[in-house]
Parts: C-alpha cells; sequence; structure tokens
C-alpha cells in the first residue's frame, strides 16, 4: 500500500523539465551547395540525391534546388546546412544554419 502511495505522489510531482522543447517536431535539414546568392539575404541550394531506377536498377542522381535565407553570408559554391522554417516568402520555407565547407577560391 505504501509502494502505491509514493508512485501516486510521484506521478502528480511536476516535471522538472519543460515540456515546450520536447513538443516541437524535429525539422528536416538537409545538406547541399549554394547554386546562386544574387538575391539580398537569400540563395538558392542545390540539393543532390542518388535514386535507384525502377526498371533498370541502376542510380540515377536527382537534383532539387530550394531557396533558403541567409544571413550567415554564403556564396556560390559553398556546402551549407539548410533546416525547415516557417513561410518566409511565396517560395522561401527554408533558412540556413551553417556553413559546412567554403568554396575553393
Amino acid at each position: 500500500m505504501a509502494e502505491n502511495q509514493e508512485n501516486i505522489e510521484s506521478a502528480n510531482a511536476p516535471a522538472a523539465e519543460p515540456v515546450a522543447a520536447a513538443s516541437r517536431a524535429n525539422r528536416s535539414s538537409k545538406v547541399g551547395t549554394v547554386a546562386s546568392d544574387k538575391m539580398t539575404k537569400t540563395v538558392v541550394v542545390r540539393v543532390d540525391r542518388l535514386v535507384r531506377h525502377p526498371k533498370y536498377r541502376r542510380y540515377v542522381r536527382r537534383t532539387s534546388k530550394f531557396m533558403a535565407h541567409d544571413e550567415l553570408g554564403a556564396t556560390v559554391g559553398d556546402k551549407v546546412r539548410i533546416v525547415e522554417t516557417r513561410p518566409l516568402s511565396a517560395r522561401k520555407r527554408w533558412r540556413v544554419i551553417e556553413i559546412v565547407q567554403k568554396a575553393a577560391k
């Protein structure tokens, strides 16, 4: 009986860590190469991936281009990590969080 009482008290105790950090879902992130930096605070990031062809069973390279908000000042050729975020403009839903590798000059 005393063990049940301890379990009930510990279950009713407030959590020590905030719940807000745990409630957010994991945001998708991708690594790609900056293809264009002609816009102000925006870069176009090219992400390549290998997909197996359904009929020929060979790997085919597929490319996707994402517009990302850039506060770090990435230039063409830089390898960057982008993360999904709220809509920032009509086509911009990604944000640059780090420059993985600078382009060779």
